[in-house]
């Protein structure tokens, strides 16, 4: 029986990923955007359907973030949809330390069908691809995260683990907490993108006042802003420095290191253009 796979978000970080390493295999895809045919949009309803319509396995994520206020009612009736519409797999993007993420993977959970739930640290891509490039490019990565540690998660293994969950047995209602292979503080982050680049990139530790100020003047939304503020005070507070081992459990090797992202992520020339 061939699966028709639904990747929500599929021109954002990861969802991408996953849609690329699909469509490697042969295997049919549909992606979801504003700008889609049909369009999609997790403020307006009425576009929901139409994207599942054949689904069978969906890559759900959430923008801007699991944690915002309504995310789990939205969460709730597209599993709704999803299920009527006669999904068979819900693989749901999540957030590692996070009550409010905890509570969107409950409602998929209870969704009726079968289910996955990627519970992730913090994306080493980040870095390169999100709000963090533009710091980078600076030399200055102000961030109110002290001197916590974090187990930087490259992207590229998160997507090759939701291929394995989606295309293969085994994987359903499991839940997989998914780390890199060791602990590095924002300054060792920082030290290893110098180090990859040649360039002098530190990091400033600030307040979550100074970081919501800085990053609105980024070009950020005040209500995104706001939300990842408020998502990093709690976060960013030691509650994830550990590591886990299920990307390696799931893929069968070891994660990536930052080390090893930085030295790409460098080669590309993002973080001197």
């Amino acid at each position: 029986m061939t699966t028709n796979f639904l990747v929500v978000g599929g021109t954002g970080k990861t969802g991408r990923r996953v849609a690329d390493r699909l469509r490697e295999r042969g295997l049919p895809v549909r992606i979801t955007s504003r700008c889609g045919e049909p369009p999609f949009d997790w403020g307006d309803r009425e576009t929901w359907a139409p994207v599942l319509k054949g689904a069978d396995a969906v890559y759900l994520t959430y923008y801007p973030d699991l944690v915002v206020p309504g995310a789990a009612a939205d969460i709730r009736a597209f599993a709704e949809l999803a299920v009527t519409g006669g999904v068979r797999h819900l693989v749901l993007l999540s957030g590692r330390g996070e009550a409010e993420a905890e509570a969107c993977e409950r409602v998929v959970q209870a969704a009726g069908t079968g289910w996955t739930v990627l519970r992730c640290s913090w994306f080493a891509q980040n870095f390169s691809e999100h709000f963090l490039l533009d710091a980078v490019r600076g030399g200055e990565i102000a961030l109110p995260a002290g001197t916590v540690t974090e187990p930087f998660l490259d992207v590229r293994d998160l997507a090759d683990v939701a291929v394995k969950v989606l295309t293969e047995a085994g994987h359903t209602g499991r839940r997989y907490e998914l780390t890199g292979p060791r602990l590095l503080s924002f300054a060792g982050a920082a030290a290893e993108i110098a180090a990859a680049t040649g360039r002098d990139v530190r990091y400033v530790p600030v307040s979550a006042e100074e970081y919501a100020a800085a990053a609105v003047g980024y070009g950020v939304p005040e209500d995104e802003a706001g939300a990842l503020t408020e998502l990093f005070a709690r976060v960013l507070d030691g509650r994830n420095e550990s590591v886990t081992r299920d990307v390696e459990r799931v893929l069968g090797r070891p994660p990536l290191d930052f080390a090893a992202y930085a030295r790409d992520a460098a080669a590309t020339g993002v973080w001197t253009r």
